[in-house]
């Protein structure tokens, strides 16, 4: 492996912080978007999941092999092809005017971000100097939630106000990505991997097992029930408390994601046990109000389930992606953020999409609450093994030597 100078400074960090951000504007600026193409092309929510759930199948898909990928041969080597992705997915959008076009363009932006979550956000944290590698794992995890967040608002307040919202948004999208991309040519590309490339199902050492799976039991459900709001939220809002706005939808999805990365920034100083332990509650008090939510049409419990789905999701990612760039080394990193993001992703593909199949066969209400009690429930089983595991290891560290 080459070996490089020491990076310094934080200019360095915010740059490659950008790139993150940009793959990830795109990622969720479909959002206020959907009953714009629900009403145009007459599909019912089980395909609306489906086409969300493109997005998650190529972004897993892509996990399977771009950690393993950038640790051979360098973070800029991935990220080149990743924002050209992007970009055509942007495309794709803009010009999309069947069902097929749109799982085409979400099925590509899950392949963007699934390179930009493997290499990406690896690339932040290399950009830091030992000492600065928390923070900079701060940034990175901040980064990819902003994203998450500005999209949908950028997208709703265009959608509210332009006569042609779509072509608007995904030309703007264009050019934050082709400034992206410019960041990205800038850079070195550092080979962390020597001789032949062999692809192989991805992994990590055993002992780092433990690390990622503390990792994805909390990061999971929080993921799961942000999905739910970007997938679903905006029909919820239309269908159940008659608030038919993009703007709405777009902002609700905003301020999920702006209190994620609040979160992250209040609990940047504390130990992994209480983030993880918070992300678990803030999890089951989201669903708690979703149901609450559901039964009293309050747009107002809504919102709130919203933000605390984005703090559960939030502090189980920053304390994932923590641990990982604490305990694993930097030719494996990519690696294992990617299983981490995969762990994930499964659970947040596949609950939702199931739930646009159970409101069309049995009724909104009857299908939320089944989601807001399969997420809570995950997340006390991660609470749970937590709280039990710190027994576990306080008995120990009790018993005489």
């Amino acid at each position: 492996m080459n070996n490089h100078p020491q990076p310094c400074g934080t200019l360095p960090i915010f740059k490659a912080a950008w790139i993150v951000t940009a793959v990830f504007i795109l990622s969720n600026a479909a959002t206020p978007l959907y009953t714009h193409w629900q009403q145009n092309l007459g599909f019912a929510s089980g395909t609306l999941t489906l086409i969300f759930g493109c997005y998650i199948l190529g972004l897993l898909l892509t996990l399977a092999v771009a950690g393993q990928l950038a640790d051979h041969f360098g973070r800029k080597a991935l990220l080149l092809p990743g924002i050209g992705i992007a970009i055509i997915s942007a495309l794709l959008f803009e010009q999309a005017n069947s069902v097929a076009l749109l799982m085409l363009a979400r099925l590509l932006s899950g392949i963007s971000v699934g390179i930009v979550v493997s290499a990406g956000m690896a690339n932040v944290v290399e950009h830091a100097s030992e000492s600065r590698k928390p923070f900079a794992s701060l940034i990175a995890s901040v980064s990819m939630v902003l994203g998450a967040g500005t999209g949908p608002l950028l997208a709703g307040l265009i959608a509210q106000f332009m006569p042609d919202p779509v072509s608007m948004v995904f030309n703007v999208e264009i050019a934050l990505l082709v400034l992206a991309l410019v960041v990205v040519l800038c850079q070195p590309n550092r080979k962390l991997g020597s001789g032949r490339f062999r692809p192989h199902l991805p992994s990590v050492a055993r002992k780092h097992l433990g690390v990622v799976a503390q990792g994805v039991s909390f990061f999971g459900p929080g993921l799961t029930a942000t999905c739910f709001v970007l997938a679903l939220g905006p029909k919820l809002l239309a269908n159940l408390l008659q608030a038919n706005s993009p703007l709405i939808a777009g902002a609700m999805a905003f301020v999920m994601f702006l209190t994620a990365v609040g979160v992250q920034f209040a609990a940047k100083k504390r130990g992994m046990k209480l983030i993880f332990v918070l992300s678990g509650l803030s999890t089951i008090a989201a669903m708690a109000s979703l149901w609450g939510a559901l039964q009293s049409g309050c747009a107002a419990l809504l919102v709130i389930s919203a933000m605390l789905a984005g703090a559960g999701q939030g502090l189980g990612q920053l304390g994932g992606l923590t641990l990982i760039a604490n305990n694993i080394a930097p030719q494996r990193r990519a690696e294992a953020n990617a299983i981490f993001n995969m762990g994930g992703y499964i659970a947040a593909g596949i609950i939702p999409v199931v739930t646009g199949y159970l409101i069309d066969l049995f009724g909104i209400h009857v299908a939320i609450s089944v989601l807001a009690a399969v997420i809570a429930i995950l997340a006390l089983l991660a609470l749970s093994v937590l709280l039990r595991n710190h027994r576990a290891h306080s008995c120990d560290a009790g018993q005489p030597a």
